[in-house]
């Protein structure tokens, strides 16, 4: 996907005479974080984009974070704006909202501000949160069949369940969406023909929870430190347990091993839905730089 955006990104680069400009806003220490925007800033150069990092420490105002995002909202030459979260928790419980609401839409390329929500919610042209549109890149482009099947997906979040959820029903899925709440869980997972974990607990979605040959898509990403549970879950001597023993920690997502021998389909962890979010941040950066640059008639 980033090579079939190489040459469109030549093609803008020629005609606007700039890159597509992708400003990534970091604020404090959260060692993840570092990680997640290093990745973006890394294959953002790579297809062609100017990428700005922008840092600021942990003892950051809200107001000094917003009066960034205004700044960058008149930079003519950045066309998607990323703030990663989390934010520090001394900002407050509602400064990711309020940040996230004060960047222009059409450089939204996150896809969280309302109104690309709202006009996702009415299935109309907007920038789309990366990684449910990821996942439904990857879907079509492996022939998986989405009209007419049960989904369930397992998360509510405003960034991956909610509009996963609209995305697999502007497909014409019959749509679930379950979480921690939910009566019986498992049986209602059993239902979906493609079934959507994003409930962030490591290992949560076990076999009883997967109609054979059922597709799954496994959005988690979890740090397991523990040798006990590395070995419960891989087994003793595994790669994983190797692994385990030169790092200290492991990643997995939110589905069990176990979970291949029942499904269909099954997306691995690392190196499967979060490469295509990436992606599609590179998509939507470039939709938006095309959209603000695109003639006026």
């Amino acid at each position: 996907m980033r090579e079939d955006l190489q040459p469109q990104v030549q093609q803008f680069t020629a005609r606007a005479g700039r890159p597509p400009g992708l400003a990534l806003v970091l604020v404090g220490d959260d060692p993840a974080s570092h990680v997640y925007v290093g990745s973006k800033r890394t294959h953002g150069t790579e297809v062609g984009f100017r990428v700005d990092l922008h840092q600021k420490p942990a003892t950051s105002s809200l107001d000094d974070v917003l009066d960034l995002v205004r700044s960058l909202n008149a930079d003519e030459s950045i066309d998607g704006i990323l703030v990663q979260s989390p934010l520090p928790a001394a900002m407050g419980g509602d400064a990711a909202r309020r940040v996230f609401e004060a960047i222009d839409p059409g450089k939204d390329v996150d896809g969280f501000t309302a109104e690309n929500v709202g006009r996702l919610v009415q299935n109309r042209d907007c920038l789309v949160a990366c990684t449910p549109a990821g996942i439904i890149e990857m879907m079509e482009r492996a022939g998986i069949a989405i009209a007419g099947q049960r989904a369930v997906v397992i998360g509510r979040s405003d960034i991956v369940g909610k509009p996963m959820a609209l995305l697999l029903l502007h497909r014409h899925a019959t749509v679930t969406i379950a979480h921690s709440k939910t009566p019986d869980l498992p049986a209602v997972a059993r239902e979906a023909d493609i079934l959507v974990a994003a409930i962030g607990r490591a290992g949560f979605v076990t076999p009883d929870f997967v109609k054979p040959g059922a597709v799954v898509i496994d959005v988690g990403m979890n740090r397991v430190s523990a040798e006990a549970d590395v070995v419960a879950f891989f087994g003793e001597g595994s790669k994983r347990h190797l692994a385990w023993q030169q790092r200290g920690s492991v990643l997995m997502g939110d589905v069990h091993p176990r979970v291949a021998d029942v499904a269909g389909a099954l997306t691995p962890v690392p190196g499967g839905v979060g490469p295509l979010t990436i992606a599609m941040l590179m998509r939507n950066t470039l939709t938006a730089g095309q959209r603000r640059t695109r003639p006026q008639t």
